[in-house]
């Protein structure tokens, strides 16, 4: 179906209300919703957190009875199935709404398009695909798990301009300016969990919560602790919000001691140096974690390149140089040839204060 100029008009009015719940919403996708009649906005709504009303129900309320016979823009199809809210299908058609047009069809299984067709089947017009591109844009995480059942991971790197992320000691403060940092915090308030490796906890005794003005959701804190040293004193166990442990040790005293600190021990397969991270993406999978963040040294960060689970590199680059004894960002094993480097797809380039932001999708091989 062709779309016009007005079409893509509200549509991106809908995309930057949806832009809205970019840190509120999670388990749920972020998804805005605008009606329109005879030209004018009528109504118009968000989802803002997960148990509470959809874009399409926020939108309706807005619009009252000038709903009747509008033009319905929303960035995700309307959901058929009953969850933590009642359907938006049901009310979209009691409020007998002419046109529906949605950005994306929903990849969740228990929609997949039946929202769409049962909108048709009661004579209203649908279409979809419009700005299709930037409604996956906004909600990655989702996407990727209704498809796979696997989250959307992204590593966070930061390093000097000789690619160093620490001295030789593993001094690594501060590499990146201030204001580089405070985006970092965005990064992680956007995620539905933050994860480091032991390593990382043993060393810099990370809070990895998140620290932003005004009241955020905390994301789940992650720790891959293969041998279960963790101290059951470690600043991550001292934070409001859950931190969950996994380990390839889930018996003995270790494991009482931390939860009596709080946090959930769960085994996963592996041996005391190493787990198999994609029985930890599974896991995450099944605990609706939609967008993963992830800070930690070269070891983890390289063996999660080498896995090829990574879906996107975010990568703080600071006017420094900090030579040949310092620490690079992974720790891979040698390539036998060019043919095995990773690729990667830069999408964006910005300055963050005095340090360069750059955003790199990992090209997967296919098999």
């Amino acid at each position: 179906m062709a779309f016009n100029a007005s079409d893509h008009e509200f549509m991106a009015q809908a995309l930057r209300l949806a832009a809205r719940g970019l840190f509120t919403t999670d388990p749920n996708p972020r998804v805005g919703c605008v009606l329109v009649k005879d030209g004018v906005v009528v109504g118009e709504g968000w989802h803002e957190r997960a148990g509470e009303p959809h874009a399409e129900i926020n939108a309706l309320r807005a619009a009252g009875s000038q709903a009747q016979g509008s033009t319905v823009y929303v960035t995700l199809e309307p959901c058929c199935h009953i969850g933590r809210t009642p359907p938006c299908v049901d009310a979209l058609l009691e409020a007998r709404v002419a046109r529906v047009v949605a950005a994306m069809p929903d990849p969740n299984p228990l929609v997949a398009g039946q929202g769409l067709r049962s909108l048709s089947a009661a004579r209203i017009e649908t279409a979809s695909g419009l700005m299709q591109g930037d409604a996956e844009a906004l909600n990655p995480g989702f996407v990727k798990r209704m498809r796979t059942g696997l989250p959307y991971v992204r590593v966070k790197l930061a390093m000097s301009i000789d690619g160093r992320t620490a001295l030789g000691s593993g001094e690594s403060k501060w590499i990146t300016g201030e204001a580089a940092r405070l985006d970092v915090q965005n990064l992680r308030a956007r995620s539905s969990a933050v994860m480091t490796g032991m390593g990382t906890v043993t060393h810099d005794n990370p809070s990895l919560n998140v620290r932003t003005d005004g009241a955020v959701r905390q994301p789940l804190r992650v720790v891959l602790d293969p041998a279960l040293d963790m101290r059951p004193d470690a600043r991550i166990l001292a934070l409001a919000g859950q931190t969950l442990i996994f380990t390839a040790c889930p018996d003995g005293a270790s494991r009482s001691a931390l939860e009596a600190a709080g946090a959930e021990v769960v085994g996963v397969d592996g041996d005391e140096s190493r787990l198999d991270l994609g029985a930890v993406m599974r896991r995450l999978g099944e605990r609706e974690i939609n967008e993963l963040h992830v800070e930690s040294g070269a070891t983890l960060a390289g063996a999660l390149l080498e896995a090829e689970l990574v879906d996107e590199l975010v990568l703080y680059v600071a006017p420094l140089v900090m030579g040949d004894e310092a620490r690079g960002l992974f720790h891979l094993p040698a390539l036998a040839s060019m043919a095995e480097r990773v690729e990667l797809d830069i999408v964006d380039v910005r300055a963050v204060g005095r340090d360069w932001r750059i955003t790199a999708k990992v090209f997967v091989a296919s098999s």
